[in-house]
């Protein structure tokens, strides 16, 4: 097999998964927060596990909410409604341990450091990535394994299959031919199911009306492989059957293993955090890169040191796909966009309550209006100062 000729898998959990379970909550409570105080400083950090909900992490606000009312429907919404999960939104217990942010980061943060400016939350180093696989300009594996969690849910909340349970992972692996993505090579399901079901029943249930629904027949083929509960059984899941924790899905929350990572997770982080705010900033610049044809494949990496506002460096990476040199792109690309955090902040409208829709299914690729940092609307600008 050529270098160019390759399998590549990625994968998605649904939103029943422990470690989705405790993304949502924490995002939660940050919306409810900053619904109230926009310039609230939250880290929330949510742990699941059998009959319980801890919520931790530092929180400066105005807003008061109700913590453990937040808790109990988002755990609700999602589907956790039985006790005999071992996890249910009524009887689950909710402990809270919230202290304020440090008085010396904030002092960072709200320009009152070294300089008199808003500065980035922390050090750190963060990547955006775009490229044309598909139409949304996501990679295609990670695309089609978070159509196939937000399937699970559907079939399941709807009565489609109405013996799935909230808990469920997905994975795709696509085959590229001269680095171009050709076909799925396999499709891997696990999806939780009450007790009384069959085996072969959950399969056909999940092959038809799951994986046939989300992946075009077009890129199946013959031998494309259907892996559904390979184990035999998945009735013990969610908080019950694994310890859930905020953060833990970073790679599920972009890219799905396509491109790089600076480590550093989002739900839980309100605006400030850059972890956050300046992926989803380097996100919206690759992709206006390659929506305007500058590349095929666009990543732009960042870092930052705290309290200060100008990133430390820039870098632009097409993998060779671009039709002007990395370095005219990169000059492009910093006369066109402004990494400072409170300019990133403005320029995406981030003080919202709009982030609990980014905790499930990825926070890159979907067309939600709310999700301004996925808006093409610096296409032509950038084809003009390209000469395209």
């Amino acid at each position: 097999m050529a270098l160019s000729d390759f399998l590549f898998s990625s994968e998605s959990v649904a939103e029943g998964h422990p470690d989705k379970v405790a993304d949502q909550i924490s995002d939660a409570i940050l919306d409810a927060i900053i619904a109230q105080d926009k310039y609230s400083r939250v880290a929330c950090e949510t742990l699941v596990t059998t009959g319980m909900a801890f919520i931790a992490g530092e929180i400066t606000t105005t807003a008061a909410v109700d913590m453990p009312g937040i808790v109990r429907e988002t755990i609700k919404e999602i589907g956790y409604n039985d006790s005999s999960m071992g996890f249910d939104w009524e009887t689950c217990a909710v402990i809270t341990s919230i202290d304020k942010q440090s008085p010396d980061i904030a002092m960072g943060v709200d320009g009152r450091g070294l300089l008199p400016e808003q500065g980035a939350g922390d050090q750190g180093l963060m990547f955006g990535y775009a490229c044309d696989e598909t139409e949304e300009l996501m990679p295609m594996p990670i695309w089609y394994a978070h159509r196939l969690a937000e399937r699970l849910a559907y079939v399941r909340k709807t009565g489609v299959l109405p013996f799935l349970r909230p808990d469920g992972k997905t994975q795709v692996t696509i085959r590229y031919e001269n680095s171009l993505p050709k076909a799925v090579h396999t499709v891997v399901v696990a999806a939780q199911h009450n007790p009384d079901v069959t085996r072969k029943q959950v399969e056909e249930g999940v092959v038809e009306e799951v994986i046939k629904k989300s992946i075009p027949e077009h890129l199946l083929e013959a031998n494309t492989k259907f892996l559904v509960n390979t184990t035999g059984r998945f009735v013990v899941g969610g908080p019950l059957g694994d310890c859930g924790m905020t953060g833990r899905k970073i790679i599920v929350d972009t890219y799905g293993g396509a491109g790089y990572h600076g480590g550093g997770a989002f739900s839980g982080k309100d605006p400030s955090k850059v972890d956050r705010t300046s992926s989803y900033m380097l996100r919206h610049v690759a992709k206006n890169v390659v929506a305007a044809g500058l590349a095929k494949r666009c990543e732009v990496q960042v870092a930052y040191s705290i309290g200060l506002p100008d990133p430390l460096s820039i870098m632009v990476y097409s993998y060779g796909t671009g039709n002007i040199p990395d370095a005219q792109l990169l000059d492009i690309i910093k006369s066109t966009f402004n990494f400072k955090p409170a300019a990133m902040i403005s320029y995406l409208n981030m003080q919202r309550p709009i982030f609990k829709k980014t905790a499930c299914y990825g926070h890159f690729g979907r067309a939600d209006e709310e999700f301004t940092w996925e808006h093409t609307d610096r296409v032509e600008l950038l084809k003009e100062k390209a000469g395209l």
